[in-house]
């Protein structure tokens, strides 16, 4: 009885004060209490997280020497370098927020930071949400660092889970408790880690040491952040080729007439040309009717082959039709931009500016047009291009 009594006691005080230890979970709702002790529901779709249990780190090899040597393919500019000198120094002691305009060159301005880390044998994470931005740049940063293990992680690249600058998906940090000195989070207001709470715990359990965070378009967590003194707050709003960033213009008329819009403004271009629309089923349709007159590829989270898909639409002035999937770390040389129905509720402030600044990022390109087509006035629209403007100052 006296067992029975103290086992209850027991599991009531666990409840109470219990927390997951991989993605902090303190919710008791989402604790189970299975065979084996009691477990976190809210991200079992990592595996079971024993509450009772410490979780360990995973052994990797030391970091190789001469890892931390670097050398990069353009000089920073004198812009560049001052955010990077000062993030290098930040990074010591402080959590740092890096907010760069699109095309600025963010990544580079992480490179100081990453090769001090290194040149202390330090371990260093580049956590990423989509896949294919993974696997673009490790090959980036293996050009760079060609002294240091490059290891890109995500799905289908998961045999190899051990380097000195590790680059995965946000959902493979799981794999990463308490291994990270640095890591670096790219895009945090993207999906699917902008207001998932699994991953930013999983994320903050990996690191053990400072985070910097990286984005054109911050979310009111990170502004929150900066204004509780929790982030240090590093601005660029500039682009090495020194032009402004691209405005778009917008253009409101009922849905058939932006089509007629649309086919015109495509005719007009002899370059290649992606158009972004707000679901899967629109970008069939439209790819349907435009493919008549058009080469022209979709590209959606359906699609299966999406790297080969990208690929031959590289090859010529082609026509890429897509959803938000591809708003993000794709470069294109010399590319214009349209968004159909930039009205809809898909499109938010962060994803249009980020859509627009696929245009003007190369240094031989720096120009080029972004068109938004509405059939109703938008409020992201106007926010969107209202700080496009003040970023232009």
């Amino acid at each position: 009885m006296f067992f029975l009594d103290y086992k209850l006691s027991l599991s009531i005080y666990l409840l109470k004060y219990m927390e997951c230890k991989r993605c902090l979970n303190n919710d008791k709702e989402y604790f189970y209490l299975g065979s084996k002790g009691y477990y976190c529901r809210k991200c079992i779709a990592f595996g079971r997280a024993m509450i009772e249990e410490d979780n360990e780190a995973i052994s990797l090899n030391d970091i190789n020497e001469g890892s931390e040597e670097y050398e990069l393919l353009y000089p920073l500019t004198s812009y560049q370098k001052e955010i990077s000198d000062k993030c290098a120094e930040a990074i010591k002691n402080n959590n740092v927020l890096i907010h760069a305009i699109t095309g600025s060159g963010k990544t580079e301005l992480v490179i100081k930071s990453i090769s001090e880390a290194l040149k202390n044998k330090k371990r260093v994470g580049f956590a990423i949400p989509r896949r294919q931005v993974v696997l673009d740049l490790a090959k980036r940063f293996k050009g760079y660092f060609i002294n240091a293990s490059v290891i890109p992680v995500c799905e289908g690249y998961t045999s190899i889970i051990d380097g000195d600058l590790i680059i995965c998906t946000t959902h493979q940090l799981y794999r990463y408790y308490q291994i990270f000195d640095l890591l670096i989070l790219d895009e945090p207001d993207a999906y699917p880690f902008n207001n998932n709470e699994v991953l930013h715990g999983i994320a903050r359990t990996s690191c053990k040491g400072h985070i910097i965070y990286l984005t054109a378009t911050p979310n009111e967590e990170l502004i929150r952040k900066v204004n509780n003194h929790e982030l240090v707050k590093l601005t660029l709003n500039r682009r090495p080729h020194g032009y402004p960033l691209i405005i778009p213009k917008v253009i409101i008329f009922p849905r058939v007439i932006l089509l007629f819009i649309l086919i015109k403004w495509i005719k007009e271009r002899d370059k290649p040309i992606m158009v972004f629309v707000p679901t899967i089923s629109m970008a069939s349709q439209l790819g349907y009717l435009l493919k008549i007159l058009f080469p022209c590829f979709i590209c959606t989270s359906k699609t299966k082959n999406k790297d080969e898909i990208i690929e031959e639409y590289l090859r010529g002035n082609n026509i890429l039709i897509c959803t938000t999937i591809m708003e993000r770390g794709i470069t294109i040389k010399n590319v214009d931009v349209c968004v159909f129905i930039a009205n809809h509720e898909i499109f938010d402030e962060a994803s249009l500016t980020q859509i627009a600044g696929r245009v003007g990022r190369v240094m031989e390109y720096p120009k080029g047009e972004a068109l938004f087509l509405l059939n109703k006035q938008s409020e992201a629209v106007n926010k969107s291009i209202n700080n496009m403007k003040e970023a232009n100052l």
